[in-house]
């Protein structure tokens, strides 16, 4: 039997502190336990405290197929926590700090897994940090020259900036962000959008990235309900999204990520990649929390649905 791909989710594990009660969350961590629900090897490569949170984390991921295995301690630093509250049905976060995902070291540990992974996902808010920014761009200059390498912008006011998307950029051969992301990510790299936009602007946007940074291969673009855009150098591919009764969106683009990279690894096609991300992300909003319970008879229907789409 053929061995699970390895897919690797760098960057923050933290609890969004949501009015309901604390949620175990973090987007490459949401990312990683999708991963492995879909059957990928997938491991969490993050930094928590020695502290009731942290072994919290733990002992909720346990039950769950993501590998924890590589997690490192941190003795002197908090577990990430995020201050999440809703706005017309959004999420905003005050994301608090020193947390300990900002002193992620550059272990041989670490080295070694990436040297061998199939795909990694990191984004731009575990760069808050020089420490960790060192370490998430070693590590992905350090896969092979097959790897998926999935920049997940996630834009988190003030922890960003034009340098670290440039730098990101460069390492990707895949980047995701939403669409609201999109005329912002451009303008930090000094692309700004026309003052009248057309009505295909992001398709033009996401093809201006791909001519200014040759390693990037696709360009994803979600759009909430009204699903999501993948464009390529040769061709692009539009996805209306699935209706659904929305509990919140934390961690639906994680999903999407996930299932795009998963199937992104078995060679499908753009209409295969947007059905599976609209599908799974679609499903993650309509339940509470990034890392709901999945039933086998959900897993068995959506996958059947992909499978359709072929």
């Amino acid at each position: 039997m053929k061995e699970p791909h390895l897919i690797l989710g760098i960057g923050e594990l933290l609890w969004d502190m949501l009015p309901g009660g604390a949620r175990l969350g973090g987007a490459p961590a949401n990312f990683t336990v999708m991963a492995g629900r879909l059957g990928d090897h997938a491991a969490i490569l993050s930094r928590i405290g020695r502290d009731d949170l942290g072994r919290d984390a733990v002992n909720q991921l346990e039950p769950l197929p993501a590998d924890t295995s590589f997690l490192q301690i941190d003795p002197s630093h908090e577990t990430g926590r995020v201050s999440v509250s809703f706005v017309d049905g959004q999420p905003e976060y005050t994301i608090h700090r020193p947390a300990a995902w900002d002193s992620m070291e550059l272990s041989d540990a670490w080295v070694r897994l990436a040297e061998r992974a199939d795909a990694i996902c990191f984004g731009s808010l575990a760069q808050r940090s020089v420490e960790s920014r060192q370490t998430i761009q070693t590590l992905a200059a350090q896969t092979s020259s097959k790897c998926i390498r999935v920049f997940d912008v996630n834009l988190r006011t003030p922890f960003f900036s034009s340098e670290v998307i440039t730098e990101s950029l460069e390492l990707a051969t895949v980047v995701k962000m939403n669409d609201a992301e999109v005329a912002l990510v451009l303008s930090l790299l000094g692309l700004p959008a026309e003052d009248d936009p057309p009505p295909d602007a992001l398709r033009l946007g996401a093809g201006r990235l791909l001519t200014e940074f040759p390693t990037l291969q696709m360009v994803a673009i979600t759009r909430g309900a009204s699903g999501s855009l993948l464009v390529t150098r040769d061709e692009w591919h539009e996805h209306g999204g699935f209706p659904v009764k929305v509990a919140d969106t934390i961690g639906a683009g994680d999903a999407f990520t996930a299932a795009m990279t998963h199937y992104l690894l078995r060679g499908a096609d753009l209409a295969v990649l947007n059905e599976a991300g609209n599908r799974w992300g679609g499903w993650v909003a309509s339940q509470s929390g990034a890392m709901p319970d999945l039933p086998d008879h959900v897993r068995s229907e959506i996958n059947a649905a992909i499978e359709l789409s072929a």
